[in-house]
């Protein structure tokens, strides 16, 4: 009897993972950007065209890379952010997984072009549907351009579930949002069907960035929390009791510069405001917590926005008594 137990092939894994890493345009913006934070750069432009499905163009002023590496970057698995298990107990870049390009590459229509500060030329790779072409000798500003067009071309199944042109190019704003909110430093410019939707500076502090997204009204009104110490430390913008929202929409919360979703700490800050708000309300809260990578899994799923604490209830009360002080200061 023949065998039953077969190993896929590259590209079937690579469609496979894009079902989990690529879920809609905002996903391969996420990845894009996130690749070029690591990257170092400090300035990001962002094309987008029909909400993202048509056309995502990240271009950055990071490193850069040679054509041996732009080669790799495609590979499944192929990463420069970890070498061997142990790595994956420290993790202090945003990807790390070697499974975003592949997986974008596989489904759409990718062109990557890079160059390196010493590099006198950079080099241009071609992928459409996992079939690369390249690298080739190309022309090119220092930093790296990724191009993703036709997303899900070779998916129609996925494609039919893109929400409206306006939903999309809302989601990938909001993953904007939510990668730069913790990084000051970094300016970005997007532009949607050729028509400049966002352009911002580089801020001195996180009231500045969130005055940048948000306006000055809601930064001006929010309350500065400061906590911890060592190997975990705490800085916060929170809302007073006096300003709540019906929802959690104006909740976000970052572990080491990077987005997360965690009930818990929600609940911790939420449980601050015990007795000052309406149990239905939601106050409004920017939160950063900065902590011994080796103290937290970020290996849990590949969106990277659940984690796992190796001790929770001292990241619980930290954020619970340092924004209840401020409180009732």
């Amino acid at each position: 009897m023949a065998s039953l137990i077969k190993v896929l092939s590259e590209a079937v894994a690579n469609r496979i993972a894009a079902g989990e890493v690529v879920e809609r345009p905002a996903s391969v913006v996420k990845e894009l950007i996130e690749n070029a934070l690591d990257a170092g750069a400090r300035r990001l432009e962002i094309d987008l065209e029909e909400g993202g499905v048509r056309l995502v163009r990240v271009q950055d002023d990071g490193l850069g890379m040679g054509s041996d590496d732009l080669e790799r970057c495609i590979l499944s698995h192929a990463t420069s952010k970890i070498g061997d298990v142990g790595d994956l107990f420290r993790i202090a870049s945003f990807g790390f997984r070697g499974e975003a390009l592949p997986s974008i590459a596989s489904v759409s229509e990718t062109m990557i072009l890079s160059r390196r500060p010493e590099d006198d030329i950079g080099a241009r790779l071609l992928c459409k549907g996992g079939e690369t072409e390249g690298p080739i000798p190309a022309g090119g500003p220092v930093g790296t351009t990724v191009e993703v067009r036709h997303l899900f071309f070779n998916v129609p199944a996925r494609r039919k579930f893109m929400k409206r042109e306006r939903t999309e190019l809302s989601h990938c704003l909001e993953t904007v949002t939510r990668l730069l909110l913790p990084e000051p430093d970094v300016a970005v410019r997007v532009n949607h069907n050729r028509k400049k939707v966002l352009e911002i500076g580089p801020d001195a502090d996180l009231r500045g960035r969130v005055r940048t997204f948000f306006g000055k009204k809601i930064a001006a009104a929010l309350l500065h929390v400061r906590g911890g110490g060592g190997d975990l430390r705490l800085e916060a913008l929170v809302g007073p009791p006096s300003l709540v929202r019906t929802t959690s929409r104006q909740q976000y919360l970052f572990l080491n510069g990077r987005f997360i979703k965690d009930r818990s700490l929600v609940f911790a800050a939420k449980d601050a405001y015990r007795g000052l708000i309406m149990p239905k309300d939601h106050p409004v809260l920017f939160l950063l917590i900065d902590i011994d990578p080796a103290a937290v899994d970020v290996n849990v799923h590949p969106t990277k926005t659940e984690v796992r604490f190796r001790d929770k209830d001292r990241v619980f009360a930290l954020v619970r008594a340092a924004i209840r002080t401020e409180l009732l200061a």
